[in-house]
């Protein structure tokens, strides 16, 4: 399993896969291309059992490494069908990263364990370049799982290649794989839609009842809820630009969790609209203490937008977390926040970027308690009655079960007979 960083809690999904494919009798190595930056990790990276290793995340980390892997890859290894690969893509893609991919790529294939011989990756950009060039140095086949940013910032013509060397491809929402169908060509069969869902076992049932707060106390405010790294992406200036908005009658908190290099320049769009005094910035906090920020909150809000690098949301998993304690969900009508959230019937969608929409939405949610027990309700039906772990699983595992020598030797016999 090659991933772009582990472990991160931003990619709880990620670790609920493993985990949950380590239980049905699956033994991984888990690759790294660049070591944990969080200050906490998630109870089920410490249930993983997959023994873990991290690649020089530049070359000049361990060159020593690096010039090893490359020697052994050009005396022993099949570099003769790498090559013509590598080149081709570093003439239309002539930079530092594209190098870095190559020898990364050179150590993963060095290093890996022998018994190993098919690999799967996350994220299609990146990792999955690492990935597809060591499968084709070490005679490995490869798959994938695409998820949000790389689907939508990766070139049309490296989607393309990728796709069609991979066994199979997988990705957790309908609008990314309606975008990897369209540059797969004649390969897109390959590309399947597979929600990750979420393991409701590792979330407490929903509280049985909420106050019915509805802003109009300065000593009981109505707690809103933010769950996201501060990023462009998320449209927490938005957000900001929203409650800067709301009456000034209509009394609210909004906490917000998560790290991210926008913090300091929202605080201070927070302060220029007089809000500040309304805001706590949490930063990065441990799973249990996101549960109960959603167990303690009123409203979720989170809302999504394009970056103007192209970046994007897939479905957030925080939106489905919120969606476990029955929190009403305020997002916006982007990526693939409506194929859980649906507008009036389990949470209020506005356009993305529209900062008056959105502090209209906010507005009625905050004010209407009936209103958000009825959307939080039906948020948590959904989740449970269309958006189970298992049924993503299942398949998934059925496609990893299929890449197996034993799979293999059953196709040839198959084909032979």
């Amino acid at each position: 399993m090659v991933l772009k960083g582990y472990p991160r809690l931003s990619e709880t999904f990620v670790a609920q896969e493993i985990l949950e494919l380590e239980r049905r009798g699956f033994a991984f190595d888990i690759w790294s291309l660049r070591r944990p930056t969080d200050r906490y990790r998630h109870p089920m990276h410490e249930a993983i059992a997959a023994r873990l290793f991290y690649l020089p995340e530049y070359l000049h980390d361990d060159p020593r490494r690096v010039l090893r892997a490359m020697v052994h890859a050009f005396r022993h290894l099949d570099w003769r069908r790498l090559l013509p690969v590598f080149l081709r893509d570093l003439r239309r893609d002539p930079t530092p990263n594209r190098l870095r991919r190559f020898g990364q790529a050179c150590v993963l294939a060095q290093e890996l364990d022998p018994a190993i011989t098919h690999l799967h990756v996350h994220f299609l950009h990146t990792p999955a370049s690492v990935t597809r060039y060591a499968g084709l140095l070490s005679g490995r086949s490869f798959s994938f799982s695409a998820h949000a940013k790389d689907i939508w910032t990766t070139p049309d013509w490296e989607r393309a290649e990728k796709i069609a060397d991979a066994r199979f491809g997988v990705t957790c929402t309908a609008d990314g794989w309606k975008e990897l169908r369209r540059v797969a060509g004649a390969a897109q069969e390959r590309v399947e839609l597979v929600y990750h869902g979420l393991d409701l076992a590792r979330f407490p049932a929903p509280p049985a009842a909420r106050p019915a707060r509805d802003g109009s106390q300065p000593e009981d405010p109505v707690r809103l809820v933010c769950v996201g790294r501060a990023v462009e992406k998320k449209g927490l200036d938005v957000l900001i630009d929203a409650l800067g908005q709301l009456p000034a009658a209509l009394h609210w908190r909004l906490m917000h969790i998560g790290t991210g290099p926008l913090v300091e320049a929202l605080k201070a769009r927070a302060a220029r609209a007089g809000i500040a005094d309304r805001i706590e910035w949490r930063g990065s906090q441990a799973q249990g203490a996101v549960i109960e920020a959603l167990r303690q909150a009123d409203l979720f809000v989170l809302p999504s937008r394009p970056a103007a690098d192209g970046d994007r949301d897939g479905l957030p998993n925080v939106i489905m977390e919120a969606a476990t304690q029955a929190l009403p969900i305020v997002s916006t009508l982007f990526a693939g926040v409506p194929e859980f959230v649906e507008n009036g019937v389990n949470g209020v969608l506005v356009p993305p970027g529209d900062a008056p929409a959105l502090s209209t939405a906010l507005a009625l949610t905050i004010a209407e308690p009936a209103l958000r027990q009825r959307l939080g309700g039906a948020a948590h039906a959904r989740l449970v009655a269309e958006f189970s772990f298992d049924s993503g699983i299942d398949r998934l595992e059925t496609l990893l079960k299929a890449q197996m020598p034993e799979a293999g030797a059953a196709r040839s016999a198959t084909a032979a007979g």
